[in-house]
């Protein structure tokens, strides 16, 4: 597999940076995957100065990025080129309050990864869950340093999907209620949690219980209240079914809660396409099942 890899200026910034924090974490399956990291100039510049990866073959430098290294990530994203190739997914460990988290090859590279339904991986505990996910899907057993991540009965999980994709989101969560039942709380915005709380009754959930307690419609504000339980350590982890394809009058509210997200980069995770849910799913299946 081939993965993107880019890291803001603050997440390598000194031996305690975010990057090489999940490289302590995840480079030993890094190099068991033999997975090709296609980093942007600094970032890989820092990794070789620093040898927080040594003998890893797959890591691949791309040019900086001001001479256009995340535009050939994009570009990966969207299948490559005949001077570049495919890639599979990106982790991008982003800093909401750098100006560059903002520049139009940053916002495409994330909005191809939905649109191509690949991984676009943006904050340490993501990136440490997927590898582990890539780890226990190629049989190579689970981590310990990953447990935490997994530790479902005291996370929150937020539900959320635009409307082209509801009807994906009841499907989902129809077919993996049970693992998703296992989280210590569910939240939804307004119409999705209306749908999944009649789902949920469906199946014999107690008709007196919110499977998932709802907060506003996102145009209404939802958005902004789960983002605030993001940045209180109150939901570590969101399932957000975009639709890229769709003008949305509240973009800034998805932007507040993808930053959020971000900030809390520690402890919070956002899967971001029913593909990449699906695969989460059965990842965690396999990591139960030992």
């Amino acid at each position: 597999m081939r993965f993107g890899l880019a890291a803001n200026r603050r997440h390598h910034e000194g031996p305690d940076a975010l990057l090489f924090r999940w490289l302590k974490r995840s480079g030993e399956s890094i190099r068991a995957l033999e997975l090709g990291l296609y980093a942007v100039g600094r970032t890989f510049d820092v990794i070789e100065s620093r040898r927080a990866l040594p003998d890893h073959a797959g890591l691949v430098r791309y040019p900086m990025g001001r001479d256009g290294g995340l535009m050939k990530l994009v570009s990966g994203i969207a299948g490559g080129t005949e001077i570049a190739p495919a890639l599979d997914g990106a982790f991008y460990l982003m800093d909401p309050v750098d100006p560059s988290s903002n520049y139009p090859e940053a916002q495409a590279l994330k909005r191809q990864c939905v649109t191509h339904d690949k991984p676009f991986v943006s904050t340490l505990a993501g990136a440490v869950e997927w590898v582990e996910i890539e780890r226990v899907l190629a049989g190579l057993g689970a981590t310990a340093q990953a447990d935490p991540v997994f530790d479902f009965e005291q996370q929150t999980v937020a539900l959320i999907a635009h409307d082209s994709r509801k009807a994906l989101m009841d499907d989902f969560a129809d077919r993996h209620f049970d693992l998703l039942s296992r989280f210590k709380r569910r939240i939804a915005t307004g119409t999705t949690g209306g749908r999944l709380n009649q789902l949920a009754q469906s199946k014999g959930w107690p008709a007196d219980q919110a499977w998932a307690d709802r907060y506003q419609s996102g145009p209404l504000g939802g958005d902004a209240q789960i983002a605030e339980l993001v940045l209180a350590d109150r939901c570590q982890r969101v399932v957000f079914f975009e639709d890229p394809h769709v003008a949305r009058q509240h973009e800034a509210d998805i932007q507040l809660l993808e930053r959020a997200v971000r900030v809390a980069t520690e402890r919070a995770v956002c899967v971001t396409s029913p593909a990449m849910a699906e695969r989460w799913c059965e990842a965690v299946r396999v990591r139960v099942r030992g």
